[in-house]
């Protein structure tokens, strides 16, 4: 199914989000890859003459949806305490957005995406490609370093414990029947 023309519009109620993070350092064993869902967050896509697609998303609404590995599971307040450190020491309360400068939609079910992703107030460009299946069904995903964005994947135990450097964001719709 290729995408239709007009306004698709996309946020939590309708799609989701998330940030998906590894871990590194000598301590790994001891930390959690973890899935952040984006809970307030808003995309649309403009299908016509010139598509485009922008989206916009809240640093603050990032949440812990689960844990893996790790030495122990992640309690309630540990799930608290990642999300207010990376709202307020990781991505500063800023603003996320994205906005494309190229939409390529002539691949029907594959969408070739170039625009510019902004993270804690640098802007640089990203590439990705969406997929469009027969149900309508709009699936996406990127990685990056965070540090390309002057962003210090965060640390503990003096470093023996980090975030890795490379984040995965994923994106997953359905587009409205036509």
């Amino acid at each position: 199914m290729a995408l239709q023309p007009g306004t698709h519009v996309f946020g939590p109620d309708n799609a989701s989000l998330s940030v998906h993070t590894g871990r590194t350092g000598a301590a790994a064993k001891a930390g959690h890859d973890l899935v952040i869902d984006v809970t307030e967050w808003r995309a649309t896509i403009e299908v016509g003459a010139d598509t485009s697609i922008s989206l916009d998303a809240d640093a603050a609404s990032l949440r812990v949806r689960e844990g893996t590995g790790g030495m122990q599971a992640l309690g309630d307040d540990d799930k608290a305490n990642i999300e207010e450190t990376i709202g307020e020491e990781v991505l500063k309360g800023q603003a996320i957005s994205f906005r494309s400068t190229s939409v390529d939609v002539a691949g029907g079910a594959a969408v070739g995406v170039q625009g510019e992703l902004t993270l804690v107030g640098t802007a640089r460009p990203i590439e990705l490609e969406l997929a469009v299946d027969d149900t309508g069904k709009l699936s996406g995903s990127v990685a990056f370093k965070q540090s390309d964005w002057k962003i210090a994947p965060y640390s503990t135990l003096f470093g023996a414990l980090k975030v890795a450097d490379e984040v995965t964001v994923v994106i997953d719709a359905t587009l409205p029947a036509g």
